[in-house]
């Protein structure tokens, strides 16, 4: 297909969010293995390569994000998809990418993996202790530092308290043990969010 038809089809910005260790990054992962040139943006993994990150994380945090709004707009405006795994649990990032998927003329998606909290603590724990690449490492240094008793539960509600505050959300209900099936639901979703264009 010629670069000219890919600029002219509409793009898609895809956030999806979720607890620690919900699925969000093997998620967008599949997606983006089934979509030529679509992008899987993870904000962690653009923190991790600035140097010494871990040692100012709220400042790394922020800068990733800069760095993610640049490369996903870069990304939209040439035609392409962008699927963003991240946790959220506040508005600022949500509605930057909003605006930011309005700007360029794309479509905004965003999707909630619910997971129940046992679950997303005894998944984050079992990844922790065998994690498979630089970002579970990462997860698990800063959970490490946290100086609460039980920060992976707290950030579980601080999502949920979140999730009551949005409108035009898709909750999926992630399988746990199931990838598949979980992918097969968010497919679903994206594929109603692309049949209700006018």
């Amino acid at each position: 297909m010629p670069a000219t038809a890919y600029a002219r089809r509409v793009a898609s910005l895809v956030l999806l969010n979720g607890p620690p260790a919900s699925g969000k990054s093997t998620i967008a992962t599949r997606l983006v293995d089934r979509r030529p040139l679509a992008l899987n943006l993870d904000i962690d993994v653009v923190r991790g390569q600035l140097g010494r990150w871990i040692d100012d994380t709220t400042n790394a945090g922020l800068a990733a994000r800069s760095l993610a709004i640049a490369m996903a707009g870069t990304h939209m405006q040439a035609g392409h998809d962008v699927y963003v795994p991240q946790y959220l649990a506040r508005r600022e990032f949500a509605d930057q990418l909003a605006a930011l998927a309005a700007s360029c003329r794309a479509d905004f998606v965003e999707i909630a993996l619910i997971v129940d909290r046992d679950s997303a603590r005894a998944s984050f724990l079992a990844r922790s202790h065998q994690p498979t690449d630089s970002t579970h490492r990462d997860a698990a240094a800063m959970v490490e530092r946290a100086p609460t008793p039980d920060p992976v539960g707290e950030m579980f509600d601080r999502f949920t308290d979140f999730l009551d505050t949005r409108s035009g959300v898709h909750r999926i209900d992630a399988v746990r043990g199931d990838i598949e099936e979980t992918l097969r639901r968010v497919e679903t979703v994206l594929a109603g969010a692309a049949g209700g264009r006018s």
